[in-house]
């Protein structure tokens, strides 16, 4: 009699043990699930001849959130020599250019979406200045670039770099003006309409689509 008592002790104990088990592997329920849908999205973006601009809206079109350019204390000057002789001086130096842009409670953000030209092949100063000024650890975070067609030097690995402690999401880059050569705003005509599929496409990509 005994030994049939332990017998079902021992079964319950073990069907308990099972459920249990089996409780705790499965997958946290949808309301937690990350989706673009429960994210607080940033999009914030360094134009200077509004092409990056134009990305950043196109973004802003497909996932929604908040859109912020970053503008700085003391502009870049307007001619195209003395910007890439000021750019040159500030990457070699470390300089950081302080922004005018405020960000208030930046903590509420899940996603942070960061736009910016290729500039020297490097990631601008300005950018470097806001990664350097908030804190973006344990965020989602999503470059995105235009160039003049030289693509994205290390800009990517330098946000990468700048931000340790967070998720960088495959970015994208497209080719938009050639200031050097006098030629400025792009996105426009067939230009805009090839953007807006690529950009749309690589937001379903990364899973960040969410039609308005």
């Amino acid at each position: 009699m005994k030994k049939v008592i332990t017998f079902w002790v021992t079964l319950i104990t073990t069907m308990c043990m099972l459920s249990a088990c089996s409780r705790a592997q499965q997958p946290p329920s949808e309301k937690t699930a990350a989706s673009p849908a429960n994210k607080k999205v940033l999009i914030v973006y360094l134009s200077r001849t509004n092409n990056t601009k134009a990305i950043a809206q196109i973004i802003h079109k497909h996932v929604g959130g908040e859109l912020i350019a970053l503008e700085l204390v003391n502009p870049y000057p307007e001619n195209y020599k003395a910007i890439v002789d000021q750019v040159a001086n500030e990457n070699t130096s470390g300089f950081l250019p302080p922004l005018k842009t405020k960000i208030e409670s930046i903590e509420k953000y899940d996603v942070v979406f960061l736009g910016f030209p290729t500039w020297g092949m490097q990631l601008p100063p300005p950018m470097k200045s806001f990664l350097n000024k908030y804190d973006l650890d344990g965020k989602t975070i999503i470059p995105f670039n235009t160039n003049a067609g030289y693509g994205i030097g290390s800009s990517f690995q330098t946000v990468k770099a700048l931000c340790p402690n967070s998720t960088i999401l495959e970015g994208f880059s497209t080719k938009g003006g050639v200031e050097r050569d006098g030629i400025k705003f792009v996105m426009e005509g067939e230009k805009e309409k090839q953007a807006q599929v690529e950009v749309k496409r690589w937001l379903q990509k990364i899973g960040m689509l969410s039609e308005h």
